[in-house]
């Protein structure tokens, strides 16, 4: 099995190699086609399938993942979230989403003054790349989740769908 991944950040790759290890895995800087910040389940999952969409049609017969952070508001707060997606050969698209949570105003306050999360987070915790390492995620569970973890969720979500459809 060949599997493209649409992304060059090195978490999501891991997080696709530890739960596909026997597939041969690359990567490829793919367009989302949304927002570079998306604000909302919808355009965060659009993001995962574009991307995966890409990873399809650059290869013949492999299959394309796309992972995609992003925020959304749930009750006037906001949260983050993510999606993944996966395209087999055939065009079938499985997606799946997993963590969330709650993000502090004074992140809030730096989105809606068009600021990425990536950045913004890097200020916040004094420190560089964190979307390369632990995530907003790992920042905000104490590292009790990273960000290659919360990813690693969402591709085990979506093998297990690709695995139950290859049974039916």
């Amino acid at each position: 099995m060949e599997i493209i991944i649409g992304s060059k950040n090195p978490t999501k790759i891991q997080a696709v190699t530890d739960i596909f290890p026997s597939a041969e895995v690359t990567s490829i800087d793919a367009e989302s086609g949304v927002c570079a910040q998306p604000f909302s389940d919808e355009e965060t999952k659009q993001g995962a399938v574009n991307r995966a969409m890409r990873c399809t049609e650059t290869k013949p017969n492999t299959f394309g993942v796309g992972l995609e952070g992003g925020v959304m508001y749930v009750d006037n707060q906001l949260y983050l979230c993510n999606w993944g997606a996966l395209v087999t050969p055939d065009g079938k698209i499985f997606t799946g989403s997993g963590a969330r949570v709650v993000l502090p105003k004074q992140i809030e306050i730096g989105l809606k003054e068009g600021k990425e999360l990536g950045d913004l987070m890097d200020d916040y915790a004094k420190k560089q790349e964190v979307r390369k390492n632990e995530g907003a995620i790992g920042i905000f569970t104490n590292e009790l989740v990273s960000r290659k973890e919360m990813f690693s969720h969402v591709v085990k979500l979506l093998r297990g769908q690709l695995e139950y459809g290859l049974k039916q």
